[in-house]
């Protein structure tokens, strides 16, 4: 007697749609948080250089010349790596999606 895998239901179907907007939505949120980060990094390294200069702190030169180059930066190299990713596990999934398909599995003996 031998058991036979069912195949996915029709809204667990791998769908290729998926891979660039899990991309994009990746690559959109750690774009914001470099973002974030590198600004407040750059603001408070802004301070300290105007305390130390004794001058007035310049914050547009935080945000268009080190915040805004470093997001996009981040934000580049973020989609090429999540592409990357999320083709090959698209793949994958529907290479092993493949195999439960023409796989019968025997039962255990014991």
């Amino acid at each position: 007697m031998y058991l036979r895998i069912m195949p996915k239901t029709e809204s667990g179907r791998l769908r290729w749609i998926g891979v660039p907007v899990r991309a994009f939505a990746v690559t959109f949120l750690l774009t914001l948080l470099s973002f974030a980060v590198a600004l407040l990094l750059s603001i408070l390294g802004a301070v300290v250089y105007s305390q130390v200069r004794h001058v007035a702190p310049n914050l547009p030169f935080a945000y268009r010349h080190v915040a805004f180059p470093f997001a996009l930066t981040v934000g580049a190299i973020v989609l090429v790596v999540s592409l990357v990713v999320e083709i090959r596990n698209y793949r994958q999934r529907r290479a092993l999606a493949a195999i439960e398909r023409n796989i019968e599995i025997e039962p255990l003996r014991h």
